[in-house]
């Protein structure tokens, strides 16, 4: 009898769980690549790019190959716009370096006191210029200042030799620059673009998942506070690499106006959400439910339209559907609120203000958000209607406190340095100088400067340790470039990992940048394990002196210069009350946030400091654009001074009892305001009932109104921190 054998085939349960082991194993790879993947990308292409420009100036036998290696490591960023943005900024920073180095040289070659008290002057100037002009025109100006120590200070006894020395620094970090860029822009590169386009369309989704929650009660104060206060960082951060990805990408570079617009209009949308979201909660508290329930339709219909458009992938054609639901709302609104409005004018005239206030301040939402999606539309598109209306420019504010007290502290602590230096004739002093203002300019825009010099002191004496025993050790015992870099490699890529950690940056900063500067080879080694020594040990003291500079000699956390900065914000107010309306919307926003941002780096996050910054924040941003639209109101409605006398001078003591308010906010000021806005609403209603047969004047009226009501809503809440100490 033949016996059958039946092939046995794998059973559904084993494939499937082979499928999962495989989906798991995939998944995981995508998240190490997303993740823990991208930063070993960076510590590759830096260590290849170090490597590369020490091997380049090398064969060109310049005369200190480590400092085209040093440029590197303060160069190099994970994407190749930032490279290329820095690229640019350093190379102007480096020249404006070089001839200040020369131009002192010149002025006091036999005269090293004079010589490096105005290197300290220029290195003070150049460290204040760049807290004033964040960003990466910062790193411009702190390479102007250290590059001229860098260049000026070895040669200061040596003045026949300056000019030698500025060309061939000049050489050096050029290479430097050459390779970071090259690198970054060539192997695996990390577009900036890319990353801008990704963080468009998930800050868009966010928003329209909050504003769903807003519109439909749901939300809390303290969430939305948070939230607000989440998005300044998202809109400096924008602003931030829209500037840089514009170096990499001729497409982003012709739509960066566009750019910016959108971003200063997505300010806007969110200053509307907000002071939306302020009413319906003061009329809830006040217990004007009848106005709340009449509005509660609109607001649910306008939820439902953006809730249906929610997805991750949010790209141009789902938002020029959007925007075509959108303008159909904003087409009937006017005509529902007015009908929905009819019945209260004969049973609760009393409701009528927080009536048409709701519904003004949710047209102007619906029409900035239309704006906002129509630009966001049109990215993908030639013709763009944002290009047709006037620039937009982002603007920056410092305090003049903030800049004059960074220059007293980096020209005390270098001034110090350089005064050591030369009373005592140490061999290492200059040396300890450069390590100095170092330090100075590479922690001047942090918010924990302290922190940040102690951890570069910490890597610089780790850098001190590991380039002895590398001199010692290392290079006797290696011939040739490969090896030589074979054995560098891994002492270097331990620095570019600490940096490019948020919690150990300074740690690897300091340990890369001084041990290139101590210990990285020339073309000819010289094998002085006690010059390293004394050299490290110079820095490491130099720094130690920086330390004590940025925790003694004006503070960057001092109460006091935090208090200016919030006296800058509260005075945004002043702003929007008496500068030119034309453009001030951009200069009011971009500003104000500005400001916050800084707060933000400045104050423990969550802490009392640091909500009642924010509570001023978003009461400033709603008086604020109260206030340019009352005065784009008033200006339209010129006509009314004919009408009323009082019609101009009752409006202006509006505007001028505001700005008051905000400069010296205590409870008479409050009061004062307070009168004033219901005498101008007095005087508005006259004027109302005057024009009432003229529809477009009485709209006129009823807009400005509602802007005034709004206003004293603001002053009379009692979560306003006008009286909070």
């Amino acid at each position: 009898m033949k016996r059958q054998y039946a092939i046995k085939q794998p059973s559904s349960d084993a494939f499937g769980w082979w499928t999962g082991i495989a989906r798991a194993i995939a998944d995981a790879g995508k998240d190490w690549a997303t993740t823990d993947g991208l930063v070993w990308l960076h510590l590759l292409k830096t260590v290849t790019a170090a490597l590369l420009a020490l091997g380049i100036a090398m064969l060109l036998e310049l005369q200190q190959p480590r400092t085209a290696m040093t440029t590197v490591f303060v160069l190099m960023q994970p994407f190749s716009g930032m490279v290329l943005a820095k690229s640019f900024y350093r190379i102007l920073g480096t020249l404006a370096g070089m001839l200040a180095a020369l131009l002192l040289g010149a002025l006091f070659a036999q005269q090293p006191e004079l010589y490096m008290l105005g290197i300290t002057a220029w290195m003070g100037v150049c460290v204040a210029a760049a807290v004033r002009y964040r960003h990466f025109r910062w790193y411009g100006f702190v390479l102007a200042g250290y590059t001229a120590a860098l260049i000026g200070i070895p040669t200061v006894m040596q003045p026949n030799g300056l000019f030698l020395a500025a060309l061939t620094r000049a050489a050096e970090v050029a290479i430097g620059i050459i390779c970071s860029a090259a690198v970054s822009a060539l192997i695996a590169p990390r577009r900036s673009s890319l990353a801008l386009q990704n963080a468009l369309q998930s800050r868009h989704v966010d928003f329209t998942a909050f504003a769903v929650k807003v519109l439909g009660g749901a939300v809390e104060r303290g969430t939305s506070e948070r939230y607000f206060a989440d998005l300044v960082d998202e809109v400096v951060g924008f602003e931030a690499t829209r500037a840089f990805a514009a170096f990499e990408d001729p497409g982003m570079r012709s739509r960066s106006q566009v750019l910016a617009r959108l971003n200063h209009e997505f300010m806007d949308v969110c200053a509307r959400l907000h002071a939306l979201h302020q009413l319906r909660k003061r009329l809830r508290d006040n217990q004007s439910l009848q106005v709340v329930q009449l509005t509660a339709p609109y607001f649910d219909e306008l939820s439902q339209l953006l809730d249906a458009h929610k997805e991750r992938r949010f790209d141009s054609s789902d938002a020029a559907r959007l925007a075509v639901r959108l303008k159909r709302f904003q087409a009937m609104l006017s005509a529902s609120m007015r009908a929905t409005r009819r019945p209260l004018e004969s049973s609760e005239p009393q409701c009528l203000p927080d009536f048409d206030t709701a519904g003004e301040l949710l047209y102007r939402f619906v029409v900035e958000f239309i704006r906002y999606i129509d630009t966001y539309a049109s990215l993908a598109t030639n013709h763009n209607p944002a290009r047709e209306r006037p620039p937009v420019r982002y603007v920056s504010r410092t305090n003049g406190f903030v800049v004059a007290c960074t220059f007293a502290r980096t020209a005390a602590v270098i001034g110090a340095v350089s005064w050591f230096w030369i009373a005592t004739d140490w061999a290492s002093g200059g040396l300890a100088v450069i390590g100095a203002s170092l330090t100075c300019a590479l922690t001047s825009s942090a918010p924990n400067p302290v922190k940040l010099a102690l951890q570069m002191t910490v890597g610089a004496a780790c850098a001190t340790v590991a380039g002895y025993l590398v001199t010692c050790y290392v290079y006797p015992a290696i011939d040739g470039f490969p090896l030589l870099c074979a054995m560098l490699a891994p002492v270097l890529a331990v620095g570019v990992l600490f940096a490019s950690r948020s919690k150990t940056s300074g740690y690897g900063i300091g340990f890369t940048v001084f041990f290139c500067l101590l210990a990285a080879p020339d073309n000819v080694v010289v094998f002085a394990p006690d010059l390293l020594i004394n050299n490290g040990i110079a820095i490491v003291v130099s720094m130690l002196v920086a330390v004590i500079g940025a925790a003694v000699v004006f503070p960057v956390q001092m109460p006091w210069l935090i208090a200016r900065i919030e006296g800058d914000l509260r005075n945004q107010v002043t702003l929007a009350c008496t500068a030119p309306v034309a453009g001030l919307a951009q200069r009011f926003q971009s500003s104000t946030h500005d400001l916050m941002h800084q707060l933000r780096m400045l104050l423990p996050q969550r802490s009392r400091r640091h909500r009642y910054a924010l509570r001023w924040m978003l009461v400033t941003l709603e008086v604020g654009h109260a206030a340019i639209d009352l005065r784009s109101e008033i200006e339209r409605a010129a006509y009314a001074a004919d009408v009323h006398t009082r019609w101009g001078g009752s409006l202006d003591r509006v505007t001028r009892d505001l700005a008051q308010l905000f400069e010296q906010p205590d409870k008479a000021n409050v009061e004062r305001a307070q009168l004033s806005v219901r005498a101008a609403i007095r005087v508005v209603q006259q004027v109302l009932e005057a024009v009432h047969t003229d529809r477009e004047k009485r709209h006129d009226q009823q807009r400005i109104l509602s802007c005034l009501h709004f206003i004293r809503t603001t002053l009379l809440d009692k979560n306003a921190p006008f009286d909070a100490r």
